[in-house]
């Protein structure tokens, strides 16, 4: 792409960081910018939201009809204190929290108004340990951790099952669909009925930064899921620490649209999207599809409807994305008219995808669309770091956001990270055994990732993801494989063919992968019909072929022992959110995928590999 092309112009700072190296050679890395204020009540953002712009829309979904349906902070904020009234009188508070087992929608953001603005707390899980996981295992230990005595689901007789597993028949059950056969049975509509007393002024006045406002769980990718405390200090403190290296809100004149699929059970999408559509007085159309083949159809009928000024998902996303965008004009045009921002997390953004996407931009608008990244957890509050300045190059964390403290602990030839600030949990929910684990001597939270400096000499550039610090191996030479860098070169090497893959080969002479087609780009690419199924595709003989050169080619490329790859499965079978293998935010969990394929990881290392395995 011409890189001389310019870039859409946000007010942001320049990138700002200080390094203070110790005799131990741990680095302590943080910003030089101060960070901004928060309030103490989550809540006071939609407070002052609806005070401003009563009449715009906060929240929009797609009703049964279809069509859109709306609801205006002014709407949202007086029906949230019906609903925070029938929570005190139903006995809930911040030590009795409410158990949310339910996808985004309107009902969904007036229940967590209505708990947050009087210091309820909420534990919203994945709908997906419901319905796919007929143990419930996951579900019941979340359930149990919380012990709620009311549980908000969106389809009560849908859940029925669940609800009667995990022994949630003496709870009440509301519903925003029909009504749940399991406990005490109330509508939602109910609740906004409730007129509201004093009791409720007198309750959010109480609400502290120490209040405890959420507790959400981690995917338990390394076993059952961990109950993370969010407390409103950690959650407003993420908001301005977030706000003070991005570009200024301007909600009288130019205010953020977001079309957004990320569930709320989640720390992105619960916390860092939804509370800055609060904060910044933003409309939130909630997007009803998803990155996988089948659903993401109604992501782009969505996008014909909405043009976002902000758009963020994962690389899946923008893999599937790209590919429509580059063969509907009217789509592009529609998609790019007011977009200012791109942004993408959870996993690394390939090379190519990333040229392609800039390169339909500059096509249509004439410029280049700033596109950021961050990097954090459920502990984090969502963000430690960000690329918050124009980058050409993929693969980063950025550096710390203001009031972020990194510490840089050597591991090799990279370095441990690990985090402190005021937007880290203060502990684990009914695990305190967790808590000291989870912190280092200095008070720094043990996120297990590691980093490695684009350039030591000029770290204003900024860090580079270097994988996890439990995914990397060793071959049976002794050499190290770093996961987590490899798997972005690979995709890179490999686009657009593939969509996922996970590395494999702990004691092996060589690296093995494991690798799901893009189905779409498959087909076009062999020649296929649109209507050709996973299997059809990885057995096809022309795309074989393709992918085969492709690896030729990346081992030409990349003859180390650490990089090159030896044998390749590739899977028609996708990765499983019932056995663990993929998030609901559609992050691939390597440990789970290789533990449940063994066979196919026994496969790649046969010593008479068969005919499905391409070998390097």
């Amino acid at each position: 792409m011409n890189i001389t092309t310019p870039y859409l112009p946000l007010q942001r700072p320049a990138p700002a960081v200080t390094v203070t190296r110790r005799p131990d050679g741990v680095q302590i890395v943080e910003c030089p910018i101060p960070p901004g204020a928060g309030p103490d009540s989550l809540a006071n953002y939609m407070a002052d939201s609806a005070a401003r712009f009563p009449d715009r829309t906060f929240i929009a979904e797609r009703g049964p009809d279809h069509a859109w349906r709306e609801i205006s902070f002014g709407a949202a904020w007086a029906r949230s204190a019906a609903v925070a009234e029938w929570l005190i009188r139903n006995g809930a508070g911040a030590d009795r929290p409410v158990f949310l087992i339910a996808g985004n929608s309107i009902a969904h953001a007036l229940l967590m108004l209505g708990a947050l603005r009087i210091g309820v707390a909420l534990a919203p899980v994945s709908v997906n340990l419901a319905l796919l996981d007929e143990s419930y295992g996951k579900l019941r230990h979340a359930f149990n951790l919380v012990r709620p005595d009311i549980v908000f689901v969106d389809d009560g007789e849908r859940m029925a099952p669940a609800l009667t597993a995990i022994g949630a028949g003496l709870c009440t059950i509301v519903s925003a669909g029909r009504p749940s056969p399991v406990g005490k049975a109330v509508a939602f509509d109910a609740l906004l009925e409730v007129a509201p007393g004093p009791e409720v002024a007198a309750r959010a006045a109480a609400v502290t930064g120490d209040t405890v406002a959420k507790i959400l769980f981690t995917s338990g990718s390394t076993g059952l899921p961990k109950a993370v405390i969010n407390n409103h200090r950690m959650l407003t403190a993420a908001q301005g620490m977030a706000q003070a290296v991005a570009e200024p809100p301007d909600p009288e004149n130019d205010p953020l649209v977001l079309l957004d699929w990320l569930p709320w059970h989640h720390t992105f999408g619960g916390n860092a999207h939804f509370n800055l559509v609060m904060r910044v007085a933003g409309t939130l159309y909630i997007d009803d599809g998803r990155p996988v083949p089948g659903l993401f159809e109604k992501t782009i009928e969505n996008l014909r409807e909405i043009s976002p000024t902000r758009y963020s998902s994962v690389p899946t996303a923008y893999g599937m994305l790209v590919e429509r965008l580059e063969e509907d004009q009217a789509l592009r045009e529609r998609f790019f008219s007011r977009l200012r921002l791109m942004a993408y997390g959870g996993a690394s953004l390939a090379q190519d995808l990333h040229d392609r996407m800039q390169r339909l931009a500059v096509g249509t608008v004439g410029c280049r669309i700033p596109f950021m990244t961050g990097w954090g957890s459920t502990e984090t509050a969502a963000v430690n770091a960000a690329v918050y300045w124009n980058s050409e190059r993929v693969g980063l964390i950025g550096l710390p956001i203001p009031g972020a403290s990194l510490k840089l602990v050597p591991v090799a030839d990279k370095f441990e990270v690990r985090v402190r600030g005021p937007h880290i949990m203060p502990g684990y929910f009914g695990q305190p055994e967790l808590d000291a684990a989870a912190f280092d001597e200095d008070g720094y939270y043990r996120i297990g990732d590691a980093v490695r400096w684009l350039d030591p000499a000029q770290p204003e550039r900024g860090l580079a993801f270097a994988g996890r610090v439990g995914e990397d191996f060793k071959l049976a030479t002794g050499t190290w494989v770093h996961t987590g860098a490899l798997r972005v070169t690979l995709l890179e090497s490999f686009e657009p063919f593939l969509r996922d893959l996970v590395i494999a080969g702990h004691d092996r002479e060589a690296i093995g992968i494991l690798a799901w087609p893009n189905l779409a780009a498959a087909a076009r690419l062999a020649g296929l019909g649109a209507d050709a199924g996973p299997e059809a595709i990885v057995a096809d003989d022309t795309f074989r072929r393709l992918v085969a050169e492709r690896l030729a080619g990346h081992n030409r490329a990349h003859p180390e022992s650490s990089l090159r790859i030896g044998r390749m499965i590739l899977l028609a079978d996708p990765p499983s959110i019932e056995h663990g293998e993929i998030t609901d935010e559609q992050y691939v969990n390597q440990r789970a995928v290789l533990e449940r394929r063994a066979d196919k990881v026994a496969a790649l290392f046969a010593e008479s590999p068969a005919t499905d395995v391409l070998v390097g």
